[in-house]
């Protein structure tokens, strides 16, 4: 069991549920980031990308694991991913997020190629398109994807960008890939050894690497095997956090950092009209997290679910 100590707390919680991501800069040790670098492998610059990968996945000391395997089964002790896991804020983010059991769905070790790989093959240099993984999800349940940066991520590099806040749209995997430049998005920039826990639905993408050195980027997927309620430490938690506020016209400015106004933190993005209905979706993640549908911020849902005298169908 993770101690309480290492747990996320609920602002934090608040904060994944309303952007869908957690980032902590440079969590991972040096030591082990250079330990993954070598189990990784080096490429093979002289091949095209297909065969590249190919050579690198046959002879890399990152393990092929089924899905379904138990996490603390699926790595090999003293491994850089099980030292990397073995963390006390990373396996406390990760039961804080898909609790204690959770399951390995898969991980690949993305490689963006530098601009003198695409020379030398003659390949096309562009970045991966805009999407969401896998395939329409429809659950309220939710993966996490872990991003783990082992190397220092330069602006020129092209970090992984994503667009904080997408998490709770459904969509059909690649049909947002015409989408480009949105507002808000991130490119990541970061120092050796940053993770990001990822919801599986926010909107992501490769950047362009302009630089003259290879990018990895070392992703895991992990499912739930329980009902994800209150996995955080919700110690923090007061009555405060659940009653209603003054909204709209207000004696004092409100918390930033109150439950609500994480929850109502609008993104760049969002418009006037459609981007309350963003509100409303975390409100109702939040519901789920903590195991309570009566729970509102700001009179979002309130208002909409006042029906007086309906009967409720059984």
């Amino acid at each position: 069991m993770v101690e309480r100590a290492h747990l996320l707390n609920s602002r934090q919680m608040a904060c994944f549920a309303a952007q869908g991501y957690l980032r902590f800069d440079a969590l991972v040790p040096d030591e082990i980031n250079r330990q993954f670098i070598a189990e990784a492998g080096q490429l093979d610059d002289s091949a095209s990308p297909r065969e590249a990968y190919a050579r690198l996945m046959s002879t890399s000391e990152i393990p092929a694991i089924p899905p379904g395997t138990s996490l603390d089964c699926a790595y090999v002790q003293g491994s850089a991913i099980a030292r990397m896991l073995s963390l006390p804020q990373v396996s406390g983010a990760l039961e804080s997020l898909v609790g204690p059991g959770c399951v390995f769905d898969h991980h690949f070790l993305h490689v963006t190629f530098s601009a003198k790989f695409h020379e030398n093959t003659g390949q096309a240099h562009v970045s991966q398109h805009t999407h969401q993984d896998s395939t329409i999800d429809p659950r309220r349940a939710f993966d996490v994807q872990t991003m783990y940066f082992p190397h220092a991520v330069t602006q020129e590099m092209g970090g992984t960008r994503f667009i904080p806040g997408t998490h709770l749209r459904k969509v059909s995997e690649a049909a947002i890939g015409r989408y480009q430049n949105i507002r808000g998005q991130q490119h990541v920039v970061c120092p050796a050894g940053t993770l990001l826990f990822m919801h599986h639905g926010i909107w992501h993408g490769g950047g362009l690497n302009r630089s003259s050195s290879v990018r990895y980027m070392f992703k895991m997927r992990l499912n739930p095997t329980v009902r994800q309620c209150r996995l955080w430490n919700t110690d923090d938690l007061t009555d405060e956090d659940f009653a209603q506020r003054p909204i709209f016209f207000r004696k004092e400015r409100p918390d930033p950092e109150h439950i609500h106004s994480i929850l109502t933190r609008p993104e760049p993005w969002f418009e006037n009209d459609t981007g309350r209905l963003e509100y409303i979706n975390r409100i109702k993640f939040w519901r789920f997290l903590l195991g309570d549908e009566t729970f509102d911020a700001d009179y979002w849902l309130t208002r909409v679910e006042n029906t007086p005298g309906e009967e409720v169908e059984g």
